[in-house]
């Protein structure tokens, strides 16, 4: 990926927003296509690379790379590499993405009753 001008007025507007507010923040550590799955796999206990991607359908090996490098990068995946040949990788959540389980099961309710309400005919 390519480095962002830091005078860029899109990368302005995002420190701005996620500097002044505590949610939009939180979002933007959780948000994107695939981090919130990968979070909510990880809900159980430790996965290995190749569990995670079995049970993510859709996601390429590079997506899923990308993903959880950024996901240990922001402290919400803790990745354990094995001396073992071949090499073992394991990832779970830590402490702080623990505490974001009850919060996105809330939201997933939420996100069932607003589909059922889009979803009616008018």
């Amino acid at each position: 990926m390519s480095k962002r001008k830091e005078t860029s007025t899109n990368l302005l507007n995002e420190n701005y927003i996620v500097e002044s507010c505590d949610l939009t923040y939180a979002v933007c550590m959780i948000g994107g296509r695939w981090k919130l799955l990968i979070l909510c796999k990880l809900e159980n206990g430790k996965l290995r690379f190749s569990e995670l991607r079995d049970r993510i359908n859709g996601i390429t090996e590079r997506m899923l790379t990308l993903q959880l490098r950024e996901l240990e990068k922001e402290g919400l995946v803790k990745r354990t590499v094995h001396a073992e040949v071949p090499p073992r990788v394991d990832y779970e959540l830590t402490s702080i993405a623990k505490e974001l389980v009850p919060i996105w099961s809330q939201l997933s309710d939420w996100g069932g009753k607003h589909r059922k309400l889009m979803n009616k005919p008018r």
